[in-house]
């Protein structure tokens, strides 16, 4: 356990940052999985934003954001 201030509001901003992202991390995950059961243009332009947002915020990296939309992308053409 923490001892010094300092380190008790450093665990207490660790702990709401990491629910944050795995809630995000999680609406990602659902959106991305609605798309590949049933791709459409306007499910594209969510995930897109949410991959976005992901990438901005670093829950994913920016080069795996780049790499799903374009295959996700890919999918909604064929």
């Amino acid at each position: 356990m923490p001892i010094t201030q300092s380190a008790k509001k450093a665990l207490r901003q660790n702990i709401r940052r990491r629910a944050r992202n795995l809630a995000q991390a999680k609406t990602l995950k659902e959106t991305i999985k609605k798309f590949k059961k049933a791709p459409s243009a306007e499910l594209l332009s969510q995930v897109y934003k949410k991959l976005d947002k992901a990438a901005k915020t670093n829950v994913i990296h920016k080069n795996r954001a780049a790499r799903l939309k374009s295959r996700l992308s890919k999918l909604l053409k064929k």
